[in-house]
C-alpha cells in the first residue's frame, strides 16, 4: 500500500515540481515503485517526465471526474519503476466545476484509492496556491512534504500553509501528517541561505530534513531533456542531493505508516 505524499507550498518557484520528479526518480532507483501525479494545471511535472502537455490525451482532470479510469491515465517514464499521471491546462477549469460537486474535496482521494495498492510511493505535485485543487491534494495524501526556498519570503508563507493543514485536519477530519520540510535552492556559501536554514530548524514545529537541495544547473536543465536528473546528470550535486533526500524519506517508512483511518472515511 502506497505512502501518499503531497508536495506542497503556496509560494511558487520553490522547487515543488523539481522535488516531485527527482525524488520520484530516486525512490524508484531504490526499488520503490513510484507514481507521480501532476495536479498542477501548468503540467510541468508531466513535461519533465516526457509528456506532451498540449496533446489531446486524457489527463488527471478526466480521472477526478470519472471520465477515464485511473489505469488508462498512467504513463511510464524513461526510468524503470517511475510512472506518472499527466496534467493539462484544462485542469484549471476544474476549480469552477468542483465548486458545485458534493464532497468536492475528496475527488483526488477517490481516484487514488483504486490504485494505491500498486505502488510503494505516490507523490502529488500541487499547484502554487491554497485552492480547492490544493485541498484535494492534501485530503488525498497521508503526509505533506514542504519544499522551502532558502529566502525569507518562503519562511513567511509557512505559517499560512501550516494553518491550512490544521484546517484540513480539524474541519475535514483527515489525519494529515507533516513528513517534513526540505531546504531548496540552498547555497552554503551565501549567508542568507545559512541564516534561513538556521531559522527553519530553530522554529519549524515539524521535522526538517538534513538534506539541503542546492542550486544546480543540472536540476534546472533536466526538464528540457524530459528526464529526471538521475538520467540526465547522475553525477551532479543536484542528483546527489535528491538521492540523499530519498534515503532520508525511506528511513521514515516505519514512522510514517499509512494512516489506518485513510480508508474509513465516508466517501
Amino acid at each position: 500500500m502506497a505512502r501518499v505524499i503531497a508536495i506542497c507550498n503556496a509560494k511558487g518557484g520553490v522547487g515543488k515540481t523539481t522535488s516531485a520528479v527527482n525524488l520520484g526518480g530516486y525512490l524508484a532507483s531504490h526499488g520503490r515503485s513510484t507514481l507521480v501525479i501532476d495536479f498542477d494545471p501548468q503540467g510541468n511535472a508531466s513535461s519533465a517526465l516526457g509528456h506532451n502537455v498540449m496533446g489531446e490525451e486524457h489527463t488527471i482532470y478526466h480521472g477526478i471526474f470519472g471520465i477515464s479510469e485511473p489505469h488508462a491515465l498512467i504513463k511510464n517514464s524513461a526510468l524503470y519503476g517511475l510512472s506518472y499521471v499527466p496534467a493539462g491546462p484544462h485542469l484549471a477549469g476544474a476549480l469552477i466545476e468542483l465548486v458545485e460537486m458534493p464532497e468536492r474535496e475528496h475527488c483526488l482521494r477517490k481516484f487514488i484509492t483504486g490504485i494505491r495498492h500498486n505502488y510503494d510511493y505516490i507523490l502529488i505535485d500541487l499547484p502554487p496556491s491554497l485552492s480547492l485543487l490544493t485541498v484535494n491534494g492534501l485530503i488525498a495524501a497521508d503526509e505533506v512534504l514542504i519544499p522551502v526556498q532558502a529566502e525569507y519570503y518562503s519562511l513567511e508563507g509557512l505559517g499560512q500553509l501550516l494553518h491550512t493543514i490544521n484546517l484540513v485536519r480539524d474541519n475535514l477530519r483527515h489525519p494529515l501528517m507533516v513528513a517534513g520540510a526540505v531546504l531548496t535552492m540552498y547555497d552554503k556559501r551565501e549567508r542568507l541561505s545559512r541564516e534561513v536554514g538556521r531559522e527553519l530548524r530553530r522554529h519549524f514545529p515539524h521535522h526538517v530534513y538534513n538534506t539541503e537541495i542546492p542550486k544546480s544547473i543540472a536540476l534546472a536543465e533536466a526538464p528540457s531533456f524530459a528526464k529526471p536528473v538521475i538520467l540526465h546528470a547522475p553525477n551532479s550535486v543536484g542528483a546527489y542531493a535528491y538521492n540523499k533526500l530519498a534515503k532520508e524519506i525511506i528511513r521514515q517508512e516505519d514512522q510514517f505508516q499509512m494512516s489506518p483511518q485513510f480508508g474509513n472515511f465516508n466517501l
